[in-house]
């Protein structure tokens, strides 16, 4: 086995990645990244019920959409492959084999209705059943047929499986590099099934040759898969192979920090629980995420790089990342903060990119072909508005009134702020603008100043209903960025438009 570090990445196909799915994508990545490795993508796609049509491209798409595509897998094939554990089955049941003839596992051939009785009745006495040392010899198997009853059962085709023999009276101890050494009593596991009935290996028996073969050096996994710890350590020590290093990333919690975060909150509190979109569920793209931002985020939940910095790039996190600085315990998963990392990433972003990225938003919503705006025009626009913005979507209701003329205005600012003489001031006001040579916010600011000086009335009489006029609502940035960028003209049609509406 060489030196280089290899990890990997090993979701079954059975729907969409969870955000939880990706942050283990994500550590896996910085982590091998870090140490000049390889990130490895395996399917494992030994449960062929549960297999769902799309979900493997969908894995792929999201690993590309955030950024942390794999070194090795299906599609781009190295020295391991192939990557689907489908392809890979006529190897497990070698390995299988090998362990019953080292007397590590043996042939089970009890029916399901046969263990169904026998969980029944040991709970009917208030026990729990459990096939292992304490019964595994009252069972129909290996070890108590004789070989030449073993070996004709299988011969007829009977139907049976491969299960490993827990040793029994010894602790297990286990180290974990996130949570330190673990101590088990072997004699309170159970006897896997490492080989189905079907032909097919389980989870268990696949995962641990598919790790030695693929020569894996770090397992970086969910929590879990804490439990099965204790069996897969012991089948590296039953192959005689040298373990890989384990470190089980902790829970992603619930907004409230209790129970383990679930489709069914994102749907109650409405946030994203998916990379991409998935049926009906939105994700993070489609609700107009930058990918940037939802690594960010990620990397935060249950890793710390112990200061108070909180935005990294990629490359930053590369750097900065290891496992020893991951929590041992849940990470709380806060929407609000979600969306605070998409704001901070917005507002790094130039306004010519915003403009760019809002444009299409532009187009649809305004279908005249003369309305169109130019990108410069656009830009300004997204200067004004962008601090307010957290996501690309917002940036119309911020700013729409700048490339369409309010149709109607807000009803509580015109009953609040349409007095008796607001027709007559505002006409005063239209002939002034009228009057300005350049329309440039600063001078436009200084002539309506000095207007509303000379004339003796308040800048509440004035400000709030011109802003009514032009905007349509008491909302926006200062008024004559807002009068300077539509112009002198379409100010001074909204103003026309406002008085004849409104009086």
């Amino acid at each position: 086995m060489n030196n280089t570090i290899r990890v990997r990445f090993a979701p079954s196909p059975t729907g969409p990645l969870h955000i939880g799915g990706v942050r283990t994508a994500l550590f896996n990545y910085l982590f091998s990244k870090k140490h000049g490795g390889s990130f490895v993508l395996r399917i494992e796609d030994t449960d062929q019920n549960r297999y769902v049509e799309g979900a493997e491209q969908y894995i792929i798409d999201a690993l590309n959409w955030c950024g942390i595509p794999f070194d090795e897998g299906p599609g781009k094939n190295g020295a391991f492959g192939p990557y689907r554990q489908s392809e890979r089955k006529a190897l497990y049941k070698k390995y299988a084999e090998e362990l019953v003839a080292k007397g590590k596992a043996y042939y089970a051939f009890d029916t399901p209705e046969k263990l169904e009785f026998h969980r029944k009745d040991h709970e009917e006495k208030g026990k729990t059943f459990i096939y292992n040392w304490h019964n595994r010899e009252k069972l129909s198997n290996s070890l108590t047929l004789t070989p030449e009853e073993t070996r004709a059962r299988i011969a007829a085709g009977e139907d049976h499986v491969i299960r490993f023999k827990t040793p029994y009276n010894e602790t297990v101890t286990l180290h974990d590099q996130i949570r330190g050494d673990i101590s088990i009593d072997a004699s309170l596991l159970d006897d896997k099934v490492l080989f189905k009935s079907d032909g097919m290996p389980t989870y268990h028996l696949a995962n641990i040759v598919d790790d030695h073969l693929m020569e894996i050096t770090h397992v970086i996994r969910g929590e879990e898969w804490l439990p099965s710890l204790a069996l897969h350590c012991q089948l590296y020590e039953a192959f005689g192979w040298k373990p890989p290093v384990f470190a089980h990333l902790p829970l992603i919690m619930k907004p409230t920090g209790k129970g383990k975060l679930s489709k069914r909150d994102g749907e109650k509190m409405g946030f994203p629980v998916f990379p991409l979109s998935w049926e009906t569920s939105v994700g993070y793209r489609e609700a107009g995420y930058f990918p940037e931002a939802v690594v960010n985020f990620l990397a935060m939940l249950g890793w710390n790089p112990g200061d108070d910095k909180e935005l990294y790039t990629l490359e930053e996190l590369i750097n900065t990342f290891s496992l020893e600085r991951v929590h041992n315990s849940g990470a709380r998963f806060d929407p609000d903060k979600t969306k605070w990392f998409n704001h901070q990433y917005l507002q790094q972003k130039t306004d010519e990119e915003l403009a760019v990225l809002f444009y299409p938003i532009i187009k649809e919503k305004i279908t005249a072909v003369t309305q169109q705006p130019d990108l410069a025009y656009v830009t300004k626009a997204v200067r004004l508005v962008k601090e307010r913005a957290d996501f690309v979507n917002d940036l119309w209701d911020l700013s729409s009134y700048f490339f369409t003329a309010p149709e109607h205005y807000e009803e509580k600012a015109v009953k609040k702020q349409w007095k008796e003489k607001t027709a007559s001031i505002l006409g005063d006001l239209q002939k002034t603008l009228e009057g300005v040579p350049s329309f440039e916010s600063v001078e436009v600011e200084a002539v309506v100043k000095d207007w509303i000086g000379a004339e003796g009335i308040s800048f509440g009489m004035v400000m709030a209903p011109l802003r009514l006029a032009i905007v349509g609502d008491l909302k926006g940035p200062h008024l004559f960025d807002i009068l300077s960028l539509i112009g002198k003209e379409e100010s001074i049609r909204r103003i026309r438009i406002a008085i004849e509406r409104l009086s």
